[in-house]
């Protein structure tokens, strides 16, 4: 009940980006907004697309569908609709939908006076998708490098690109975006577990508080960074895992274009070693 008190409290008009009380309304619990409805109309046309390229790819298995960039003597023009025109045409409605997606959360941001953390959080996963669809095929001179939209050939791609650069695991942007994306799965399930055994102590005790989730660590690693230096720390780890690894992709191709493992050269190189 309280809940629906407070929506009475905040669902008023105002706070919206574009096209003022248009589009501000709720259907349901569902706020809809301008960029509701841009989201809904570039996921339904996207939608649309891609069951057309699997009509006309000879198969309905989802695990087989494949709609394929432009080849690469197209460099970065328009292609026919069947020569990877359809991939250009999906990667236009993804962006649109995802990009709307952010203003959307930033326009419901505004109308509770919150800050603007979740769409420029969610703005780093988006940020990772232009950088494979966008950026770097835009920097390598044709849309031919991005990947194409399918479950076994995106992996088959994947796989290609690493082996393309012998060990990709050597990429340092790589190495960093793998230890953010592990340090963002520990910090966060300490966390997780450990609010849930202050919240669910056995049967006849009380529920714990903050104080005893702080003595833990204060015990257990010597420092606690309190409740809400637990979740600053797991934004910024979860950021920057999706940000290095949008940098990994990046330079490899436009800024480097060997084997990973020669670029450690400079180690090998060091005065040190002499």
């Amino acid at each position: 009940m309280s809940m629906l008190s407070f929506e009475r409290k905040y669902r008023v008009r105002g706070g919206t980006l574009v096209g003022g009380d248009l589009f501000d309304f709720w259907i349901g619990p569902f706020w809809v907004g301008f960029f509701g409805i841009t989201t809904a109309f570039f996921t339904v046309i996207g939608t649309a697309l891609i069951l057309y390229g699997a009509a006309i790819g000879g198969t309905w298995n989802p695990w087989l569908i494949n709609i394929a960039p432009p080849d690469l003597k197209y460099g970065l023009s328009l292609a026919p609709i069947r020569e990877g025109g359809l991939w250009q045409a999906i990667t236009v409605c993804a962006i649109g939908a995802f990009v709307s997606w952010i203003f959307r959360q930033a326009e419901i941001s505004r109308k509770l006076g919150m800050g603007y953390h979740i769409p420029v959080a969610y703005s780093f996963a988006v940020f990772a998708y232009i950088s494979l669809v966008v950026i770097r095929p835009v920097l390598m001179g044709a849309w031919g490098h991005a990947f194409p939209y399918g479950i076994f050939s995106h992996l088959d791609w994947v796989s290609n690109v690493g082996y393309q650069y012998l060990h990709f695991h050597y990429n340092p942007a790589h190495m960093i975006a793998v230890t953010f994306f592990f340090t963002t799965v520990l910090a966060l399930s300490l966390h997780g577990a450990l609010v849930l055994s202050a919240l669910n102590p056995p049967r006849g005790e009380t529920v714990k508080t903050s104080e005893h989730e702080n003595t833990f660590f204060r015990d257990f690693i010597g420092y606690s960074i309190g409740t809400l230096g637990i979740h600053r720390l797991g934004l910024f780890v979860a950021l920057s895992a999706g940000f290095w690894s949008a940098v990994c992709i990046i330079i490899s191709g436009p800024f480097w274009t060997r084997g990973w493992p020669e670029w450690w050269g400079w180690w090998l190189n060091l005065p040190i070693w002499r």
